[in-house]
C-alpha cells in the first residue's frame, strides 16, 4: 500500500473577538474553499478601566473613532458567507456541526430581537439552563447547568475565566448587562479536560462585539417603569491591519422590594451599574496580531437584610447594599509560521473583583480577589487526503495561575493565595467530512490539592442524505473547594483544610435532525452526570457529602420557519437530581421550557417577539436562627411572558418597546426574594456612520 501523502493545511489570518481570526484553506479539485474560523479567545487581556460618567462616553468615544479613521483610512475587505465556527468546543475554532459536545449559540440578533438588559434573561431559553435570581433586576443571580452546582460553572468573557476570585469562585449574572455583546456559546457537560477547574457543569462563553468594517458609532437610550433608564454608547470600525471597539453602558432602576410585599415591606431595592469595554487589535505582518481588550464594572445593589423571626431565617426591609466593581483584561500575542499551519499564541490576562458590604452605610465587609493567568499554546494543523480525506489538529498549552484573597471585617481578616500549573494536549480529526472525533487530556499540579487529571471525548457524525446530525461527548471533571472554604472566616465560618476537590463523570448523546429544506430542526439530547465528594455547607463550615450524586435529564430544543416572516423557537429541559441520600437537589426545577414567535413585516423595517419561559416547582432551604439547621420547602412554578416591538422609521434610527412579566406573575426564584411584577419600556437607537 502507498503512504499517505500529507499536506499543509494553509491559513490566512483576519479578525476574531478578541483574537486573530484565520482562512482555512482546502486544496480541493475545484479549487481552494474558504472558511473564516476565529482562534480561541480564551486568554486574559488587561486595559486601565474608563472612568468617565455615563454621560460622557458618547463624545470621548466620537472622538476616539476620528482619531483613529484619521491615522488609517485603508480599504475595507469583502465580507463572505462563513460558516458558523464555535471559540468554546475545543482549543480551536470548529464549526458547530463538527462539534460533539452539547452546544447553543446565541448572537447579538437574538439578544437585541428579544431586548434583554441582562444576560441572565436569555440564557432562560437555553435548554439545561435554570436560572436563579435573588430578587429584584441586578441582585445576586446563579446559572446552573445540568443540576451541577452554580460554582460549577466557568464562565469566560473575552478569554477572561471571570468566576468571582474573592467568594465562592462563582460569577454573578446579576452584573452582567447585555449590551455590546456579540455571541454567547453554551457548552454543556464536563469540560475540565480544556478548562480546568469550576467546568463540572459547563461553560458560558461570552465575546463582545470586536471592530470590523467601516467605522461606525451607536447610541441607544431607554426608559420605563420602575424609574429605570439605560444609556449605550459604542463606537467601532477596523480595516486590513487595525481594529477597534469601545463602549460604555449606565443602567439605573429603583425596583421593588426584594423582602415579600405580601408581608408588608414595601421600601423598594434598586440598582445601578456601568460597565465600560475596549478591545484594540493591530497585525503589523501577514504572520502577526496584537490584541488588547479591557473590561470595566461597576455596580451597586441595594439589599435586604435576613434577621431571625419565630426562629425562623426571613428577608425584611432594611439599608443594605453591596458594592461590585470588576477589572478584566487580557494581551495576546499569535504567530503563525509556514503559511499559518503552525500557530504559537502567548497571553497573559487579570481578573481583579471587590466586593464590599454595607449595612445602614457601614461598611461591614469587604473581599478583594485576584486572578491572574499565564499561557502558552500552539497548534498544528495538517491532512492526510489519501487516508480518509483526513483532516487533523493537533494543540499543546501550558498556563499557570495565581489566585489570592484578601477579606475584612469586625470578626477578623484573612490574606490568601494559591498556585496552579495546568498542561493541556488535544487531537482532533475530520474523516471522509462527515465523522469529526476529538480527544483531550490535562493534568493539574496544585500547591495544595493532589495533582488532578481529567479528559474528554467527542464525536459527530454528519448523514447528510438524511439531513441527520449525531453527537455524543465523555469527559470527566474537577472543582476545587474556594480559599473562603478551605480557610474560613473569622469566627462565623470554620474552615475545614480536609476538603477534598468535588469530581465528576459525565456523558450525553443526542441526534439533530432538519426536515423541509431545514425549514425545521429538531435536537434530543440525553445527559447523565455523577458527581462525588460534592461540597455542601454545614452549620458554619463546608463537608465534602459522602456517596455519589446523580444527574440525569432529556433536553429537547426546536426551530421552525412557519412562514417567510415568522419563526417558532422552543425548548424543554426535564432534569432529575439527587444527592447520595436520595433527596432532591434544591434550585433544580424538574421541567424547564420556553417558546418564542418572532415575526418580521412592513418590508423588514418592524419586528414583534413574543417569549414564554415556564419554571416548574423546585426545592429551596429554610434556615433556622444562626442558620444552624435547614429544612426543604416546595417554590411554587411560574410563567414569564415578554412581547418586543421594533420599527426602524428611518434607516438607521429604530425606537422599540416591550413588556415584561406579561402576566404579572407573582414569583420567588428564592425563598423570600421577590421579583418585579408587570413593568413597560420604549427606547430609542441610532447607528450613523463616521466617515
Amino acid at each position: 500500500m502507498a503512504a499517505a501523502r500529507t499536506s499543509v493545511v494553509g491559513r490566512r489570518r483576519h479578525t476574531a473577538p478578541c483574537a486573530p481570526t484565520s482562512i482555512l484553506t482546502r486544496q480541493e479539485e475545484r479549487g481552494p474553499a474558504m472558511y473564516e474560523i476565529p482562534f480561541p479567545s480564551r486568554w486574559p487581556q488587561f486595559r486601565r478601566p474608563l472612568r468617565k460618567p455615563i454621560a460622557v462616553p458618547g463624545l470621548a468615544l466620537m472622538a476616539a473613532a476620528q482619531f483613529v479613521v484619521a491615522a488609517e483610512a485603508s480599504a475595507q475587505e469583502a465580507v463572505e458567507s462563513l460558516p458558523e465556527v464555535v471559540v468554546s468546543a475545543s482549543r480551536v475554532p470548529v464549526a458547530t456541526r463538527e462539534v460533539g459536545s452539547a452546544l447553543t449559540v446565541i448572537t447579538a440578533a437574538d439578544i437585541e430581537r428579544k431586548q434583554v438588559r441582562l444576560v441572565s434573561d436569555v440564557l432562560r431559553e437555553v435548554p439545561g439552563l435554570a436560572v436563579s435570581r435573588s430578587g429584584t433586576v441586578g441582585t445576586f443571580t446563579q446559572v446552573r447547568i445540568r443540576g451541577a452546582e452554580a460554582n460549577q460553572t466557568l464562565v469566560i468573557i473575552d478569554g477572561v475565566e471571570v468566576n468571582d476570585p474573592s467568594g465562592g469562585s462563582e460569577f454573578n449574572f446579576g452584573t452582567l448587562l447585555a449590551a455590546d455583546i456579540e455571541r454567547i456559546e453554551i457548552l454543556r457537560g464536563p469540560q475540565s479536560a480544556l478548562y480546568g477547574s469550576d467546568a463540572i457543569g459547563g461553560v458560558i462563553n461570552i465575546i463582545t462585539k470586536t471592530g470590523r468594517g467601516p467605522m461606525t458609532g451607536r447610541l441607544a437610550l431607554e426608559g420605563g417603569s420602575f424609574r429605570t433608564g439605560q444609556a449605550a454608547a459604542s463606537v467601532r470600525g477596523g480595516g486590513a491591519r487595525y481594529r477597534v471597539s469601545f463602549g460604555a453602558t449606565g443602567f439605573a432602576t429603583d425596583g421593588v422590594s426584594i423582602a415579600p410585599e405580601s408581608q408588608g415591606n414595601t421600601e423598594d431595592d434598586g440598582y445601578r451599574n456601568q460597565t465600560y469595554n475596549a478591545k484594540v487589535g493591530v497585525s503589523p505582518f501577514d504572520n502577526l496580531d496584537i490584541d488588547l481588550s479591557g473590561r470595566y464594572v461597576k455596580s451597586r445593589a441595594q439589599t435586604d437584610p435576613q434577621p431571625a423571626v419565630a426562629g425562623l431565617i426571613k428577608t425584611r426591609d432594611g439599608d443594605n447594599e453591596t458594592e461590585t466593581v470588576q477589572r478584566t483584561g487580557r494581551a495576546q500575542a499569535t504567530y503563525s509560521l509556514f503559511d499559518g499551519a503552525w500557530e504559537h499564541i502567548i497571553g497573559v490576562g487579570i481578573n481583579q473583583e471587590k466586593a464590599d458590604s454595607f449595612t445602614d452605610g457601614a461598611l461591614t465587609f469587604e473581599a478583594d480577589g485576584r486572578k491572574v493567568r499565564y499561557d502558552y499554546q500552539t497548534n498544528l494543523f495538517f491532512e492526510t487526503p489519501e487516508f480518509a480525506q483526513a483532516v487533523h489538529t493537533l494543540t499543546f498549552l501550558a498556563e499557570r495561575e495565581d489566585e489570592s484573597q484578601v477579606t475584612r471585617s469586625a470578626f477578623g481578616s484573612s490574606d490568601l493565595d494559591i498556585t496552579n500549573y495546568g498542561f493541556v494536549g488535544e487531537y482532533r480529526i475530520g474523516l471522509w467530512e462527515r465523522l469529526f472525533l476529538s480527544g483531550s487530556v490535562r493534568r493539574d499540579d496544585n500547591d495544595i490539592f493532589e495533582d488532578a487529571t481529567t479528559y474528554r471525548a467527542t464525536a459527530a457524525y454528519l448523514h447528510d442524505e438524511t439531513a441527520t446530525r449525531l453527537h455524543g461527548s465523555f469527559g470527566t471533571g474537577v472543582k476545587n473547594p474556594t480559599l473562603f472554604e478551605l480557610f474560613g472566616f473569622g469566627p462565623t465560618f470554620v474552615p475545614n483544610p480536609d476538603l477534598e476537590p468535588e469530581k465528576s463523570k459525565g456523558w450525553d448523546i443526542g441526534i439533530e435532525q432538519r426536515f423541509f429544506d431545514d425549514r425545521v430542526f429538531v435536537d434530543v439530547t440525553y445527559f447523565n452526570n455523577r458527581i462525588t465528594d460534592l461540597i455542601q455547607g454545614a452549620g458554619n463550615t463546608a463537608v465534602n457529602l459522602t456517596g455519589t450524586t446523580r444527574i440525569q435529564g432529556l433536553e429537547i430544543s426546536a426551530r421552525a420557519t412557519l412562514a417567510t416572516d415568522l419563526t417558532f423557537t422552543g425548548h424543554y429541559t426535564y432534569t432529575d437530581g439527587e444527592d447520595a441520600n436520595g433527596t432532591a437537589l434544591v434550585r433544580r426545577a424538574k421541567h424547564l421550557a420556553s417558546a418564542g414567535l418572532a415575526y418580521a413585516f412592513a418590508d423588514g423595517r418592524a419586528r414583534l417577539d413574543l417569549g414564554i419561559d415556564y419554571n416548574g416547582r423546585q426545592k429551596d432551604i429554610q434556615f433556622s436562627n444562626f442558620f444552624a439547621t435547614r429544612t426543604t420547602v416546595t417554590l411554587d412554578d411560574f410563567v414569564l411572558a415578554r412581547l418586543a416591538g421594533t420599527y426602524e422609521f428611518v434607516d438607521g434610527v429604530e425606537i422599540y418597546g416591550r413588556i415584561e412579566n406579561l402576566l404579572d406573575q407573582d414569583y420567588e426564584e428564592v425563598l423570600g426574594f421577590s421579583n418585579p411584577g408587570l413593568g413597560a419600556f420604549v427606547g430609542i437607537r441610532a447607528t450613523v456612520p463616521l466617515l
